[in-house]
């Protein structure tokens, strides 16, 4: 007796088809599931066993062997409890197949007593299912919302053991669940937070508009209480709404994590994350025994904070380098290697010397000049070199901190990101990319063009300040931004200067 039921795994953040293959044999009792199974699945075998007896079902005392195909991928989570369940009672003919088995990815843990619980990754795994043409998705019932934005599939949520297999009776006409977009407004994605509750600072509330127009990544550089986590934590809520395919691409991650949130099945809003100073290598970029995402792609299309940067170990920040350039990390393995989606921009916060006031004019700095040297050393040229914005944030002075107006609020400066986002939109249709950060070499050249006044600037800046090529292509990005915020079809002189501006650490300490 042989029954095949069609389930998933993930590698990476994608699905694949795997068959779960069940012979039903003479001899002695026995339960083998090989297909290099890791010990969640082969722990399987008793939940099995008990979830089927408990549901009132007969499990068959002779020889079962379960195949996972393909046997040569190892599989991982206990997600094919359900898909075994229902091979065993269709090999031993206490299922209705009625042919729909064959079109139907399933996937779910079994509860000793039957229930299904969720598990991670169903979202990759409804995409699977609808581009392998399979019409119908069992999933369990906490993870129907994520299964039910994918358009074009069947999704059917069940509770328990039992009810799955009412769905393959002859008479069932089960109703496919549906999930809705929830339209939420900025405010309350990010708990109210706005800009017009921030006190001064608004050459640094300039410099944040730029880097959320043009996707650029951005340091800020002050003494301590002068707002520069205030600020950060403020981003997420001028930065533009994530389209439908966007939030697609970034709840994958967050499935195939367990981080998404309860009841939604999509992410809203653009992730924030702002890890603690202390995290591993494998928690920023991703890894571990069992490969899985990391800051860097859990801040995907968002915001990767990183709160008193040197206080991070070198070794960790210096692996920031490759995805800021790439936009994606790949994880080798002896058996595979993995790559994840990393396009964030990077917000970071510092002081200018380990004890905090270098060129404060109202606190003396105790720190000698190879001690601030030795501070800002921590951050190496070339990661420096991809931080297009490094911006100032002074202390501010009572007359500030009294004023009772408010400034700008978040939604009025969302409007000029907008805006801005809409004209390189335009500018690069057609090219697969969507901010003026992500502009190679050759694009640079082409959209960034300085008439004779801003190539006298530039030489004039890249002499002095010894910059970098990529320095140098990022000050023009930069450029671009601003006179996309102008409405300006070229860069002007006042655009360049102002983005020279942005090159803080360049202009102040000699490396």
């Amino acid at each position: 007796m042989l029954a095949t039921v069609l389930s998933c795994a993930i590698l990476g953040i994608d699905g694949y088809i795997v068959n779960v293959e069940v012979d039903i044999a003479q001899g002695l009792p026995a339960f083998e599931i090989v297909g290099l199974p890791d010990a969640a699945i082969r722990e399987a075998k008793e939940r099995v066993r008990s979830a089927v007896k408990n549901s009132g079902f007969a499990f068959p005392m002779k020889k079962i062997t379960v195949n996972l195909a393909p046997a040569d991928v190892k599989k991982e989570g206990p997600g094919f409890d359900l898909p075994i369940a229902l091979g065993i009672l269709a090999a031993t003919g206490q299922l209705e197949t009625t042919g729909l088995l064959s079109d139907t990815l399933i996937c779910g843990e079994l509860s000793l007593d039957g229930t299904v619980r969720s598990v991670n990754g169903v979202l990759p795994m409804a995409i699977t299912a609808l581009d392998r043409g399979k019409q119908y998705f069992i999933t369990p019932e906490k993870n129907a919302a994520e299964a039910g934005f994918i358009d074009g599939l069947d999704v059917l949520p069940v509770k328990s053991l039992l009810e799955a297999t009412e769905l393959f009776k002859a008479d069932a006409s089960p109703m496919p669940y549906r999930s809705a977009v929830v339209e939420e407004t900025v405010a309350a994605v990010h708990g109210g937070d706005d800009f017009a509750d921030v006190k001064g600072q608004e050459n640094v509330k300039r410099a944040l508009t730029v880097a959320a127009a043009g996707g650029h990544n951005i340091l800020m550089i002050g003494p301590p209480g002068s707002g520069k986590t205030m600020l950060a934590r403020r981003l997420p809520s001028i930065l533009p709404p994530l389209t439908f395919p966007e939030a697609l691409e970034v709840s994958k991650i967050y499935s195939i994590s367990g981080r998404l949130p309860g009841g939604t099945g999509l992410l809203q809003a653009r992730p924030f994350r702002s890890p603690h100073h202390t995290i591993s290598n494998a928690g920023l970029i991703g890894g571990g025994r069992v490969p899985r995402p990391g800051e860097v792609s859990l801040a995907h299309l968002g915001v990767l904070f990183l709160d008193e940067l040197p206080e991070f170990h070198t070794d960790i920040i210096e692996l920031l380098r490759q995805p800021l350039e790439d936009r994606q990390v790949t994880i080798a393995r002896a058996a595979a290697a993995i790559t994840y989606p990393a396009g964030f921009m990077l917000v970071a916060a510092m002081n200018p010397c380990p004890c905090g006031y270098y060129g404060d004019q109202t606190t003396a700095c105790t720190c000698t000049p190879l001690q601030v040297q030795r501070y800002v050393g921590k951050l190496s040229g070339p990661l420096l070199d991809r931080i297009d914005i490094h911006a100032t944030v002074p202390r501010l002075h009572y007359k500030e901190v009294a004023d009772g107006r408010r400034g700008e609020t978040s939604a009025q400066i969302r409007e000029h990101v907008l805006a801005a986002r809409v004209r390189q939109a335009e500018r690069f249709a057609g090219l697969n990319i969507f901010t003026n950060a992500q502009m190679n070499v050759r694009q640079v050249k082409e959209f960034c063009r300085l008439d004779s006044e801003g190539q006298a600037l530039m030489r004039d800046v890249f002499n002095r300040l010894g910059l970098s090529m990529r320095a140098h292509d990022r000050i023009l990005k930069v450029a671009r931004t601003i006179a996309d915020l102008a409405g300006a079809g070229n860069i002007e002189l006042p655009h360049l200067a102002e983005a020279v501006q942005y090159r803080e650490l360049d202009r102040t300490y000699a490396r």
